[in-house]
């Protein structure tokens, strides 16, 4: 079999195929303007929060609220990133649509409640706010099981 072929298949043969096969149609990929706008904007607050802890606070004084901001923001970001994933490969019909719609609200619930949490802290809100991060990490890790778990319950092909 030459380098180019898989399965059979040569590559061009295989980019078709995956080209002439419609979308997913589950919550996921059908909301996935929704979906890309939340994870767009995300990414977008992510890197204000982080050029503003890096430029905006005085490392010597302030380097409790940078560590703060700096775990929110790369948390967010990270997070921001998988939602587009979970839309590119629900799309594609690579994930359960049941499974990867739980897993986009779960990154969703995290990224609000872990980053804002740690926002709140750094910005000097009430100390319970700190109480809500855990809640949001919890919330993380059930998205990336749940997206596990949507990589086995896709359609079959």
């Amino acid at each position: 079999m030459a380098q180019s072929e898989i399965n059979g298949m040569s590559i061009l043969d295989q980019i078709e195929t995956v080209e002439a096969r419609p979308p997913t149609e589950g919550k996921t990929a059908g909301a996935a303007p929704g979906w890309i706008a939340f994870a767009a904007t995300s990414g977008a607050v992510s890197v204000i929060v982080g050029a503003f802890a890096a430029h905006g606070l005085d490392a010597e004084t302030q380097a409790k609220e940078i560590g703060w901001l700096h775990t929110g923001s790369q948390y967010e970001s990270l997070h921001a990133l998988a939602m587009l994933a979970v839309v590119a490969l629900a799309g594609a019909g690579r994930l359960g649509g049941r499974m990867a719609s739980v897993a986009q609200w779960l990154f969703m619930v995290g990224s609000i409640l872990f980053a804002a949490a740690l926002y709140g802290l750094a910005f000097h809100f009430p100390r319970w706010l700190g109480a809500v991060a855990p809640l949001g990490g919890s919330a993380f890790i059930l998205g990336w099981i749940s997206l596990a778990a949507a990589a086995f319950t896709r359609p079959k092909p």
